[in-house]
This record gives C-alpha cells, structure tokens and sequence, in this order.
C-alpha cells in the first residue's frame, strides 16, 4: 500500500477542517418539501422529538402517552424522545446540529428560535401547504385521529407562528406572566389587593414592607431576616410589558432597535431606586421567586403561568424545605399595569417545528405527530399539568376541560387552585394580549432587554449610581454584547445566522485545536521521517 505523504494528510485535514467551519453556519441549502401523495406505511419510519420539560413527571407522562398512542394509530412510525430542562439548550443544539444534518423532526422551541433556524433555507418546513392539504392538512380526510380543523384552532396562538409572511410555527401550549401575591403579607400592611395591579401601588406597597425592617434586621411584617418584596423571574418580560404599557419602542416589524429610549432609562432608574430602597430584585440575583414566595419571604413574585404548581403554600410541585413551610393565601393576578383600562400582557409559550429531511415521508410524519400533539387529548392532558392554555377552541370548551375548571380548589394536586386560576388569568384576557416582532436576531434583543434590569440591579446593589452616563454605558455594552447593531443595520437579512451559542463556539474551538494538535503530530513524525532517511 502506498504511504500517504505529509503534504497528502495535511490537505485531507485542511479540506476536512475547512468543511466542517464553513458548515456549521451555513450548512447546505435542502430542496423545497413537496408533500408525498400518500403517507407509506409499507416501511418503517423513525422521528426524533425534542421537547422541554421542568422536572415535572406529569407533563413526561402526557408526552409518553401521546407517543404510545400515535404508534398504535400508525405503527410503521417510531417517535424517540428526548427531553430539554431548558428552551435555550433546544436552541443551541438545533443551531450546532444544522452543520452536520441532525437537527431533530420536530422540537418544541420559540418562534423567535426558529427565526434563527430558517436562515438557513429548508432547515425549517414551512407549514401553509400542510395546512391546507386535503388529506393530511387540519382535519384532512386521511388522518386516523381527531385533530382540530383550521378554523377550532385559536387564530392569534396560530399567527405568532408566522414569520416574513410564513406559517414556520405551530402553538403547543399557551401562558403569559402573573403576579403572585401573598395575601396575608399585603393585608397585614394595611391594604387591599386591586382586581388589576398597578405599578404605582406595587411599589408603594413594597416599599411600605421593605420599611418594616427593624434594628435587629428583623422585617416584622413576616417576621424573618429575608424579605424581596416585590421580586421578577423574567426581566426580559418585565422590560417588554413596561415598554408597551407605555407605548414606548422595543422594534419594529423589520428588526430595527428602538429599546434604547428615554422612557428604558427612567424606567431603569426607576428600578434602580427601588432596587436601592430594598423593595425589588430578580431571579438571577435574589433566587427562584416561588421558594420566596412559599417561604413568605416576598409579597408579590411575577412568573409565568405556566410555573404555577410552583406557587403558593400548598404547591404540588414546591420544593422548599418543610421547616421553611408558611401558610398563606395565594392570589393571582394581571401582571402590574400602567393603566388599567388598558390591560397589556405578554403572550408566549412553546411552538411546535418541522425540520426538513431528505426523505419526504419523514417530513409527512413529522407533520401526523406534530397534529397529534394538538389533538384534544394530548392538549387536556399537558393543560392539566400546568397552568397552560390549550391552543384550539376545540379544547377550550371541551367539557372535560371545562369540568377540570369547574373543579378548581377540591385539591393540592391536579385541580390545585392556583393553577388553575393562572389558566382563567390568559383565558379571560386573550383579547389584551401582544406578541413581540419576530425576526432573525429578536431572541437576542429580548436577552438584551432582560439584561438591561438585570445589570441594574447588581450595579445598585455594589452601590453604583445609575444616572445618565451609567445608562448610556449600559446601552453602548449590551449592544456589543447581543451585536444589536448588527441587528439594526439590517444583518438579519442577508443570511446570517445571528450570534453563534457559546457551546457552539466552544465546541469549534475545541475542534479546531484537536486539529491543530493532529497536524502537528502528523508533521513531527513528517519531520522525524526525512531525518532517519538522510541518516
């Protein structure tokens, strides 16, 4: 066998190097999906589902289920799981797994992920056609299930899915943020709690308790030695909601930064006075709310709906030590608001994706399970482990749901109060609730937007001033930092992928030295051999 000369394994490496960089952001382009005729259920299909889970057995039992019951109903398909503690972990696998081809069939992401996903052509099935097919589309003629018609699903839930005039995304699960409220605390202050919660009364309430604080840093309003008043899981949505209670700029349909505004800065040092005053923190500096809140260590907590069963005394799914246990009335409510008469409140939960494959009936699969997911069953199934909202009108008003309802508060476990009033809370106000632009970059404006408060309140807490040049500092550093100027020169069209994860830039690094390693291994022994052969 011929020897393979050094300059031959250095241009195979080099060539191997070059190809695999060039693809991870910009893997190669997939030819358009054409629906298949029929599905083919003379051979055996295989799809990957990639999904979020908290910890919570219930909502891995629905998924099960589901599964087990879609492979009964088309048996020449497997569907293998895998679960996600975190959103942000799909997404950076997703984006890694574009270069090399195995991105999941079908992931529960955000369609400001996918905006992502879809620089790149064909990595993401675009769904109107789908929709629509006789056979196969909502309430098409060849399903073996009862899946929901076009017009039973909720319309505003289906159109967060469209993205540069695209359906790309399907609902899954609906929620939005609630304040949480310990009822016993806001009472013992003196006060009353508002049917809707403004921001003027939450921080004078906050205030009132961070000013109970005694000589022996004692709070006599809950008499221990922590109290958070008022305290914020997701900054990025305490940020956006501000915004647009106050008819401010956050971006517009095109991607163009407008965050960086006069109302952002009194709004930030706002938070940084009642950061300084001990009434406010967040989640990333101060801990997980709902432990506060069970500890009765904080008056107000703002998290989704969907965290419910982690709020309040008698939490299903609270994970507070029981000598830190307190009894105490939950309340839920609107997050806080600017007018009440104009109730704004964030609209989000997780999406459903199809990612394109070379196999047609792979694709026409993917698209069978994803509609599965939105069948009543499924839907009933994962509401009733969270306070989530079902996504078809079907759902809603299916008496099982509705019984589930009806039964709110006969127990700490599937019908737990608190859970289910968070579920009413979307319910009863999806008419006052917004979406945020969706566009390639957006995930990074809305970490960008989060980070903003959460920069404030460490800054207050070191006890930085937050003035002017403070805030003008802060803006010119999250815009390096999340390449929002980037963004606004309008980079997000041209095919970038935006920001690359961290553990994708890792992982290259890691790679790329490996390489460098290999090489240099190779050239020693290059070297070592032309020296023994003029010996």
């Amino acid at each position: 066998m011929k020897r393979r000369t050094f300059g031959g394994w250095f241009l195979s490496l080099l060539m191997a190097c070059c190809l695999f960089v060039s693809g991870c952001h910009g893997a190669q382009a997939k030819a358009a999906f054409a629906i298949p005729e029929t599905l083919d259920e003379s051979r055996p299909i295989e799809i990957t589902f990639w999904a979020k889970n908290d910890t919570n057995k219930n909502q891995t039992a629905v998924y099960k289920k589901a599964i087990e019951d879609f492979e009964k109903l088309y048996p020449n398909i497997k569907v293998n799981l895998k679960l996600y503690t975190d959103y942000g972990k799909i997404y950076n696998d997703v984006i890694t797994n574009i270069a090399t081809g195995t991105t999941p069939n079908v992931a529960i992401t955000y369609p400001d992920h996918i905006a992502s996903y879809i620089q790149q052509d064909g990595v993401v099935v675009g769904l109107d056609e789908l929709m629509a097919d006789e056979k196969y589309g909502l309430g098409g003629s060849e399903l073996k299930f009862d899946g929901p018609d076009a017009d039973e699903l909720v319309g505003a839930f289906v159109e967060e899915g469209v993205i540069n005039g695209t359906q790309y995304a399907m609902p899954f699960m609906r929620s939005t943020e609630a304040l949480y409220i310990n009822k016993n605390l806001v009472e013992k202050l003196g006060y009353t709690i508002p049917d809707v919660v403004t921001w003027d009364w939450i921080w004078e309430v906050a205030n009132a308790a961070a000013a109970t604080k005694g000589a022996d840093g004692v709070y006599s309003v809950n008499g221990q030695k922590t109290l958070i008043p008022f305290i914020y899981k997701s900054t990025d949505n305490m940020m956006i909601q501000l915004l647009r209670q106050q008819d401010a700029g956050y971006s517009d349909e095109e991607g163009n930064i407008e965050i960086f505004n006069d109302t952002t800065s009194e709004d930030l040092k706002k938070i940084a006075q009642e950061t300084k005053d001990g009434a406010f923190s967040t989640f990333k500096v101060s801990g997980y709310p709902a432990n506060l809140l069970n500890a009765s260590q904080t008056l107000f907590a703002v998290d989704s709906t969907a965290g419910a069963t982690w709020m309040g005394a008698h939490a299903p799914l609270s994970d507070i030590s029981p000598d830190a246990f307190t009894e105490f009335e939950t309340v839920v409510r609107p997050v806080p608001q600017v007018n009440t008469d104009e109730i704004e409140m964030i609209s989000q939960g997780p999406s459903m994706a199809i990612f394109g494959k070379d196999d047609p009936q792979e694709v026409l699969a993917s698209w069978l399970f994803a509609q599965y997911l939105m069948s009543n069953e499924a839907q009933i199934g994962y509401a009733k482990t969270e306070g989530y909202l079902p996504i078809t009108e079907k759902a809603l008003n299916d008496p099982e749901y509705q019984d589930y309802l009806s039964k709110a508060g006969i127990d700490n476990d599937e019908h737990y109060s608190v859970k289910i009033d968070a579920a009413r809370l979307l319910m009863d106000n999806l008419d006052h609730t917004f979406t945020t632009p969706v566009f390639n970059g957006s995930a990074s404006l809305r970490n960008a937007a989060g980070e903003l408060i959460e920069d404030v309140v460490r800054s207050t807490r070191r006890k930085q001033t937050v003035d002017d040049a403070y805030i003008q500092e802060l803006y010119d550093k999250v815009t390096s930092l999340y390449r929002l100027d980037q963004l606004s020169q309008g980079i997000q069209s041209t095919g970038s992928m935006g920001p690359m994860p961290a553990s994708s830039v890792w992982f290259l690094s890691i790679l790329a030295g490996t390489w460098v390693v290999i090489g240099a291994i190779y050239l020693r022994r290059y070297l070592q051999q032309r020296k023994d052969s003029h010996a």
